[in-house]
């Protein structure tokens, strides 16, 4: 049983909730406006290392419960990699298998974690995958294999699901609300499944209308594993523009210098989408002035090194950019 200690029967009993939230920590030297509080949570607290720890679960677990998932019968899934190593560890824990497909072009070191995890992987090519780190093509061929391998896969779809955006709902907002005491005034987010962005939305929006939730998209040809701007969301069905305030581009590039300033500023050893989603924020900042913002950092930058090294190829040369 979870305690105040934090002692646990399983690793399960570590995920969060309002009780046992994500850390915010506050951004100092990145700050461009003192007067104008900036927290990034943590999401690569979660005992899974990402953010979609909280959808994996929601949706394992109500497979598992309504009896969709067997020891004969496990899980497939359509995965940039957070949401894969998330529910290849949970399968793990609770005696499912677990199948995902991911686009070729995701990051080595998640396919990897995705095999440590458990996960057996179909790599799906590029070619097939026209969208930057998650492709229509990886979403199609795990959609086949539900279909036609019924009886030994079912997939939950991430991108369809209405249970990723309650998550949020039910956990990230909660959390969020009740570690500012309420005085969230802005959120800014990044979109992939969209379901951070509505869940979170939806309950801040019903706690207070005038939170302001920004979300940041990278600008098109990105390079940005597991993000999608808008011209790519296509595939989802949790995209909800009507509780979004704002819909901020930001160039790519800026994704990875952001992540080395966190991580050389800040001491935030923080993935791409979270360095998108620093710059965006700054700009929001500057054009407002006051408020206290918190942006959701979705996972840390150790899955990333090698795009890391292809953004900025003298961090491999140990020389300065």
């Amino acid at each position: 049983m979870a305690t105040d200690e934090r002692v646990y029967d399983n690793v399960l009993q570590a995920l969060p909730s309002a009780e046992n939230p994500t850390p915010l920590v506050r951004i100092n030297r990145l700050n461009p406006v003192p007067g104008f509080t900036l927290f990034a949570k943590l999401e690569w607290m979660n005992p899974f290392g990402s953010v979609k720890d909280r959808a994996a679960w929601f949706l394992l677990r109500d497979m598992a419960e309504r009896g969709v998932l067997t020891e004969r019968r496990g899980v497939v899934e359509p995965t940039s990699g957070n949401t894969g190593i998330s529910m290849a560890a949970m399968a793990a824990v609770l005696g499912f298998r677990m199948r995902a497909v991911v686009p070729n072009r995701v990051p080595l070191e998640k396919k990897v974690l995705l095999r440590i995890a458990g996960a057996d992987l179909d790599v799906v090519k590029d070619a097939l995958c026209p969208s930057p780190g998650m492709g229509e093509g990886a979403i199609n061929l795990a959609k086949t294999r539900a279909k036609a391998e019924g009886e030994r896969y079912a997939m939950p779809n991430q991108y369809e699901n209405e249970l990723n955006a309650q998550a949020h709902y039910e956990t990230t907002g909660p959390e969020l609300w009740r570690q500012t005491r309420g005085g969230i005034s802005h959120l800014f987010v990044t979109l992939g499944t969209c379901g951070t962005a509505t869940g979170c939305a939806r309950f801040l929006k019903e706690k207070n209308p005038a939170v302001k939730v920004v979300a940041i998209q990278p600008s098109e040809g990105h390079d940005v594993p597991g993000l999608r701007n808008v011209a790519e969301l296509q595939v989802s069905r949790l995209f909800s523009p009507e509780l979004l305030d704002e819909i901020l581009e930001v160039d790519f590039e800026l994704a990875y210098t952001g992540a080395l300033a966190l991580a050389r500023q800040e001491g935030l050893l923080a993935g791409p989408s979270s360095g998108l989603v620093l710059e965006g924020a700054r700009r929001v900042i500057e054009r407002e002035t006051t408020g206290l913002g918190v942006m959701i950092f979705p996972d840390n930058v150790f899955k990333y090194l090698s795009a890391m090294v292809r953004h900025l190829p003298d961090l491999a040369g140990g020389t300065a950019p």
